[in-house]
């Protein structure tokens, strides 16, 4: 029996194909470079969104209320 211990694989986000998620995998939890730089292009060109509810707007505010707390 060996002491290895077998890396372990997870799901690449990016193409879904397996990663090495360990420190020897300097892209990690993506499996390549390639993947990576896909992942940080769709973000960067704000393909991936998270939702959210738009700002009240200050001129729209009731002096009487007190602002909402998210």
């Amino acid at each position: 029996m060996s002491d290895a211990v077998k890396p372990r694989l997870v799901r690449c986000p990016q193409c879904g194909g397996d990663s090495v998620y360990a420190p020897t995998n300097k892209w990690r939890p993506f499996c390549s470079e390639r993947c990576r730089q896909i992942d940080l292009g769709a973000w960067a060109s704000e393909s991936f969104r998270v939702a959210a509810t738009p700002p009240q707007d200050p001129d729209e505010l009731d002096p009487d209320q007190p602002p909402r707390v998210h």
